[in-house]
């Protein structure tokens, strides 16, 4: 037994070392480099140094260095861009057989994807595995455990999974093995039989219902499997057939409301951990009938018998894309079942273009997928959320689905809510299109804002053609949509994604999911037209709803069936605490439930 604290403490000690040395290295080219001034490239620089690679590897590389250098030596580096800027180094590195440059430049990655956890929201676990194996395939063995020492450190932390933890072990102990150091390896091994020892199902509730909360989202997805074990990395960027399962991911009970927490440097935070960050827990791949059965399994255990289909936007992961579906349903208290269908967008700034190329193939799957909600998940009621591109695959899935439609008896409506946030869509199309739509959902409502980057940047790559989602004086206007301009959020609306990452928007699709309400008898919005038109725009006035208040409120009032039969000044004033608050409320919850 002493034998194995010795070996456990010989590898923490080493682990330990490892990060203060990387992650000190990592801040203080941070804090301390000077600042340069620095453009941005727009979507197309992927295409353009892709082309430039097939006919100077030497020259793109070069180009990519000039680009990463002012980044890395800014005192405000933009993170998200030096991010997708190593990926594509990285990628371009191993095409070219440079194999170690490859695997130091994945390292540099995983650095600055553990150091800005907050912003990036993306798992450095699999870039250091990748690394180490091509550290082991230039026979660089010992790199190759160090850098594997680090990625155990950080799945340990961050509580993931036994098994991954376990493979980690194996692996060290097989390159320990080859290096003659068989104590080592024999170290490794005993930390391993120690992990098969735990038992599965207390590592995996430690905490729960305390620190954390477990949220499962049903997933459907068409990207490919990578072949990582790693929950982060269980899907990638590429494309694949339709597949079921479901994801947990864990919200701590320290959860600000639309937030997606992780680990920051800023607060001396290297690793995740469940009582304070938001964590994809697991990925569990599930046949199609099973996945129903427990869908409706679960759906029957719910005080609300509805459900919401999440589908994201461009640049986004499977990861990133679950979280904030999880993080939704919980700031809703959503008492029904979240379920994300993710397309195999590639998760980089860089590749818009790869990502209009298979987005609108997965609408095709998307449209059959809506319907076996429709029928086989036991919901009544199923609302719909589509993000930014995840708007392309949406609408020509809903155009399929209104034609098979047409001929059907019932006269009700298959869908609640649909929510077209942000789309990415071009306005004239989007216009037609949701006339053929509208028959399927109670109401239809277009998120948009004038201060999106995202569709400044797609409108000029379409020649300045409008997107749907461009607020202000392009908001659509349409009879069959409501058209909300939520362009006062700010510029930066938290990566073009204030439809979740926004306590106001939260507050105005919590009433929608509740009340099916109208634009008039939401909170904070108002309305305004334009010259010649009899059709309102709805545009969300800043400080008009207490939103901070609003959202916890709703949720709980929700929960408890509140009509406006009841006494609901008694019943606001128990869960906020503050009479003057109350009165400030009330109103505007009497207006949302008045019939």
């Amino acid at each position: 037994m002493t034998d194995v604290i010795v070996s456990q403490r010989m590898i923490s000690s080493r682990v330990a070392r490892l990060t203060i040395l990387w992650f000190g290295l990592f801040v203080f080219a941070t804090l301390v480099a000077p600042k340069t001034a620095f453009s941005v490239p727009g979507p197309l620089f992927q295409t353009e140094l892709a082309a430039l690679f097939e006919v100077d590897q030497a020259a793109a590389l070069e180009r990519l260095d000039d680009e990463i250098a002012p980044v890395i030596s800014s005192a405000d580096p933009d993170v998200r861009l030096l991010q997708t800027l190593f990926e594509l180094k990285a990628d371009f590195l191993q095409t070219a057989n440079r194999r170690e440059e490859a695997a130091r430049t994945l390292v540099d990655l995983a650095r600055l994807l553990s150091a800005n956890r907050s912003l990036l929201a993306s798992d450095p676990i699999p870039h250091l595995r990748r690394a180490s194996d091509l550290l082991i395939a230039v026979g660089k063995l010992r790199d190759a455990e160090r850098v594997l020492t680090i990625a155990l450190d950080e799945a340990t932390e961050s509580g993931l999974a036994l098994d991954i933890r376990k493979a980690l072990l194996s692996d060290l102990a097989d390159i320990a093995q080859r290096r003659g150091r068989s104590q080592a390896a024999d170290a490794y091994r005993t930390a391993r039989e120690t992990l098969s020892k735990t038992s599965p199902t207390e590592d995996a509730t430690r905490g729960d219902g305390a620190a954390f909360k477990r949220v499962p989202v049903f997933y459907a997805t068409d990207r490919a499997r990578s072949g990582s074990a790693y929950p982060s990395d269980f899907y990638g960027g590429k494309r694949g057939g339709l597949e079921y399962g479901i994801a947990t991911v864990t919200i701590p009970a320290t959860h600000k409301f639309a937030q997606i927490e992780a680990p920051s440097v800023w607060s001396f935070e290297f690793t995740q951990s469940s009582a304070k960050h938001i964590i994809l827990k697991s990925v569990e791949p599930v046949e199609k009938t099973q996945f129903f059965e427990r869908m409706r399994t679960n759906i029957e255990k719910r005080a609300a018998n509805e459900a919401f289909v999440f589908i994201h936007g461009f640049n986004v992961s499977f990861e990133k894309a679950a979280k904030r579906a999880a993080q939704m349903a919980h700031d809703m208290s959503f008492d029904g079942l979240p379920i994300l269908f993710s397309w195999p967008s590639a998760n980089s700034v860089l590749s818009y273009i790869s990502d209009t190329a298979v987005v609108r193939l997965s609408g095709r799957r998307l449209s059959q997928f809506l319907e076996d909600v429709v029928k086989r998940s036991g919901a009544t009621r199923v609302h719909v959320i589509a993000h930014s591109m995840g708007n392309r695959a949406l609408t020509d899935a809903l155009e399929l689905m209104a034609l098979r439609y047409q001929n059907k008896e019932s006269g009700k409506a298959p869908l609640d809510q649909v929510i077209f946030a942000a789309p990415d869509v071009d306005a004239d199309l989007f216009g037609e299109m949701v006339k053929t739509i509208r028959p399927l959902a109670n109401r239809l409502t277009l998120y948009a804002s004038e201060e999106d980057w995202a569709l400044k940047v797609s409108r000029k790559l379409h020649g300045d053609a409008p997107r749907a989602g461009q607020g202000g004086g392009d908001t659509l206007i349409s009879p069959v949509v409501d058209s909300i301009d939520m362009s006062e959020l700010g510029e930066d609306m938290l990566a073009h994604s204030y439809f979740a990452g926004d306590a106001s928007a939260l507050v105005d699709l919590l009433s929608l999911f509740w009340q099916n309400a109208a634009p008039e008898k939401r909170c904070g919005l108002e309305a305004s037209f334009r010259k010649g038109s009899s059709i309102p725009i709805w545009r969300y006035v800043a400080g008009k709803c207490v939103d901070a208040a609003m959202l916890p409120l709703l949720a709980q009032l929700r929960s408890k069936g509140s009509t406006e039969d009841d006494n609901l000044a008694e019943k606001i004033e128990t869960i906020v605490g503050d009479a003057q608050l109350t009165s400030r409320l009330q109103n505007a919850v009497v207006r949302l439930l008045e019939k």
